[in-house]
């Protein structure tokens, strides 16, 4: 008996709006609520337009850098922190999260939120992360192992709501995007 060649696998989307968002997806806490801040930005081509039909997907400690295993990611309780969230692009390819300032997770490193672009055209997700600015962004060993002008793709800007992050699926000043681990 032969075996059949493998297959490449296909591409994602663009059903996202229609088969994975839920119900406060993108509020892993209530906007307004104590400590809360807004990550918001856009997905943008390789031509510099919008992606209408992205999703992106967070994962992220608490604020004191502790990784949350709270069950409940896809039930919003409205008081449970659960470090997970989804949100679709708008048709401007914004996206927005409300949820709170990550810590870090070990002393020397800058804190994050893990992210995951699915978006039409694509074989498989992209994972990258989305830095905050500040002190700690200079010595984190990651960020250190990147070219000087590739760092800035990967830290978000603040403004009076929290961070702004676009990523950039090609291109100029693309997103650095990480390879993900299949064991």
């Amino acid at each position: 008996m032969s075996s059949l060649p493998p297959t490449p696998g296909q591409t994602v989307g663009p059903f996202f709006h229609y088969a994975l968002p839920y119900d406060g997806d993108n509020e892993l806490v209530p906007p307004g609520s104590p400590g809360s801040v807004r990550l918001s930005g856009l997905v943008l081509d390789g031509s510099g337009d919008p992606v209408p039909d992205a999703l992106i997907e967070i994962w992220q400690p608490d604020p004191a850098g502790g990784v949350v295993r709270a069950a409940g990611s896809l039930h919003r309780d409205g008081h449970t922190f659960t470090g997970f969230g989804r949100a679709a692009t708008d048709r401007a390819g914004r996206y927005t999260f409300s949820t709170l300032r990550p810590g870090s997770v070990a002393p020397g490193r800058a804190p994050y939120f893990a992210m995951a672009v699915f978006a039409r055209g694509l074989l498989h997700r992209l994972m990258t992360r989305c830095y905050l600015p500040g002190p700690e962004v200079a010595d984190d060993p990651f960020l250190a192992s990147l070219e000087t002008s590739r760092r800035a793709t990967l830290t978000a800007r603040e403004d009076e709501l929290g961070y702004v992050f676009d990523v950039r699926l090609q291109g100029e000043d693309e997103t650095v995007f990480l390879e993900g681990r299949r064991d």
